[in-house]
């Protein structure tokens, strides 16, 4: 028998609430398409943001390289907290983000973690990141990440 006070189940049916101003609806997978600006690349760009009683899991990722190739610096990054250290969930190193080349998770340079690692839940409270690895990227004018993902209640 469910418990009515467990968010969705029991409650009948697949939700939405709003935390934080943003819309998470727990249990059901979701895809987005943005565009980050090498600068903000380059500073760290908070993809899905920390959000109370929330821990994101990443289904799939691309990336597309905009306005030229990434250059100078090693590779782009999508990380996230698990047990409370860093983890790299994808890196796409700068050899494959061509420009309009689409780069997915698992493809040549293009590397996830081992035994599906990437694509469990992170820690509650914790955002899914876009960063940079090694000097500042240059030449490349944005990066579109494209991201598969599903919130999961804490």
């Amino acid at each position: 028998m469910s418990d009515s006070r467990m968010y969705p189940e029991g409650s009948g049916g697949t939700k939405s609430r709003y935390i934080n101003g943003i819309e998470v609806i727990f249990g059901m997978a979701k895809a987005f398409r943005t565009r980050v600006t090498t600068a903000q690349v380059n500073a760290g760009f908070d993809l899905l943001a920390a959000l109370p009683g929330v821990r994101w899991r990443l289904l799939d990722a691309a990336m597309i390289a905009i306005g030229g190739a990434a250059t100078s610096n090693t590779s782009v990054n999508i990380s996230g907290t698990r047990a409370g250290s860093a983890v790299q969930l994808l890196a796409v190193a700068i050899a494959a983000l061509t420009q309009s080349a689409l780069v997915r998770a698992g493809a040549a340079n293009a590397v996830i973690l081992a035994d599906g690692a990437s694509f469990t839940q992170l820690d509650a409270n914790t955002a899914m990141r876009a960063t940079n690895v090694g000097a500042s990227m240059t030449v490349a004018t944005n990066i579109d990440f494209l991201v598969h993902y599903v919130a999961d209640q804490a």
